[in-house]
């Protein structure tokens, strides 16, 4: 079993401060589809809006919400992670905190956002919190982007992902009790370069903890099991964005 496979759901959430540039550089945005869906679902129109982003990290979904007018403003626990969002939005207010205590005022805010965030609150905490700084009528948006399973050989990189992880502890994603969600699914692809698929992985927890060594290994052999299937080093990755809305 190695560290990685134990590590404690609450280690695998500070290990992204040692590697924000990493996870700034590699990690893949969101399609404005999916920002039409929050706007459809929350019934409120991003321009104007008071938002804040929680578990914002380097500003992958706070920035794309600034470009439509949203007065956001975003929540991050981390150190590396605040400091890479500074510098990529200095024109975008950060404060420091966490979902299961947010720094934010009472009934101040439109929109509260987790963008691949939510699983690393405990919602016996974080639901109460939810409901104290949304305005009334003020909506809660959850989404994750995931790689599309239903591709071949997405789905036979995840198991071997899951086989290499077996033992770790999985983190939940269960929306929490007690809201009625609308969820929607929003599909979407890029095509980048091989390098860059790999170094998307490797900004993932499981793999930060896992080390230099044993993420070297892994992206090598995968390196290799993936040139023949993309011979001009494009690899076009397709995601399923799961996103979940609330009216608490």
């Amino acid at each position: 079993m190695t560290a990685a496979s134990r590590a404690p759901a609450a280690a695998r959430a500070r290990s992204f401060d040692r590697a924000a540039a990493l996870y700034g550089a590699s990690r893949p945005g969101y399609p404005e589809a999916l920002y039409d869906a929050v706007e459809e679902l929350a019934g409120l129109p991003l321009a104007g809006a008071r938002v804040a982003d929680v578990g914002a990290g380097t500003g992958i979904a706070t920035g794309p919400m600034r470009a439509r007018g949203a007065r956001v403003i975003a929540v991050e626990p981390g150190d590396g992670m605040a400091a890479e969002f500074r510098r990529a939005h200095p024109g975008i207010p950060v404060v420091r905190g966490d979902g299961d205590r947010l720094p934010l005022a009472d009934h101040g805010f439109d929109l509260l956002t987790y963008a691949q965030s939510w699983h690393w609150t405990h919602p016996e905490h974080s639901v109460p919190e939810v409901r104290r700084v949304l305005r009334p009528g003020g909506a809660l948006a959850l989404w994750w982007n995931d790689l599309d399973g239903a591709v071949p050989w997405i789905a036979e990189q995840d198991a071997r992902i899951r086989e290499l992880f077996s033992a770790m502890e999985a983190t939940v994603r269960a929306l929490p009790d007690g809201l009625e969600f609308t969820t929607r699914e929003v599909r979407w692809s890029r095509r980048i370069p091989l390098e860059a698929h790999l170094a998307n992985h490797s900004s993932h927890s499981a793999f930060l903890l896992l080390g230099e060594p044993g993420t070297s290994a892994f992206m090598d052999a995968e390196r290799e099991r993936l040139r023949p299937l993309f011979p001009d080093g494009t690899v076009e990755e397709q995601y399923v964005v799961t996103l979940s809305v609330a009216c608490p």
